[in-house]
């Protein structure tokens, strides 16, 4: 039988009972409707997890008796920086979910020129609310026991010259593949573009930030295609998928 696995943000430690808070008691009550006595594991993020119970379940609280932690890590030996153009909708929300999956170290939501999707300051903080849910539940899925932190939405022009590592960016129209280069310090900056692509003054800014255009073979790829392409083609010429 699978072993429910739930993200907790507060502190765990071996031997306490401890009390989830709403949404995560929600969750336990009625959607995976967890009874008494059933084992599940949590993570807090911080590179381990514990092998817990459910102490008890009433309509006021869920308890959790946690138990043995474990020290497991299936991060990979790559660092990836993704700076990802804000998309629509549902494509947005496949590219963060599978970027965690991938293994990406950290997430900045990019606002271009060619961006489709307008958002007003309250509007910023609720997609970013909903971004981070999504990458919660990737990462309880996928086994992770770090949450890779989601950055604040940025300009392009001010996210450029903050970053490091091998710096590329992605464009159909270059001539350099990725089999070309090779990560400084195993780090790799990952730019992606919206669904519009880059314009030309962005593509010239990147490049004199330091960004390599690169291009994944001779198609061109859809935004949500392209960031998730790249990801994993990196994990297996630098990182996990190739051991």
């Amino acid at each position: 039988m699978r072993v429910s696995r739930l993200y907790t943000p507060v502190t765990l430690n071996s031997g306490k009972v401890i009390a989830l808070d709403d949404e995560a008691s929600h969750y336990i009550r009625t959607v995976l409707r967890l009874r008494k006595d059933t084992n599940l594991i949590l993570f807090n993020g911080n590179g381990c997890e514990y092998c817990c119970r459910v102490a008890d379940v009433t309509r006021k609280a869920v308890m959790i008796a946690i138990g043995e932690r474990i020290d497991r890590s299936v991060e990979s030996p790559l660092t990836v920086t993704l700076g990802l153009s804000i998309s629509r909708g549902d494509r947005m929300d496949m590219s963060v979910q599978k970027a965690v999956e991938l293994g990406v170290n950290v997430i900045t939501p990019l606002l271009t020129e060619r961006c489709v999707v307008q958002l007003t300051d309250d509007k910023k903080q609720q997609r970013l609310t909903h971004w981070q849910k999504i990458v919660q539940h990737a990462a309880e899925q996928s086994g992770r026991t770090y949450l890779p932190p989601l950055k604040p939405i940025q300009k392009l022009d001010s996210w450029l010259p903050a970053q490091n590592g091998l710096k590329v960016f992605l464009d159909p129209y270059a001539t350099t593949s990725l089999s070309e280069l090779q990560p400084e310090n195993l780090h790799v900056t990952l730019l992606a573009g919206p669904e519009g692509g880059f314009s030309s003054a962005e593509r010239e800014m990147a490049k004199a930030a330091g960004f390599i255009p690169v291009r994944l073979g001779a198609r061109i790829l859809r935004t949500e295609t392209a960031s998730l392409a790249a990801l994993a083609a990196v994990q297996m010429l630098w990182g996990d998928f190739g051991l």
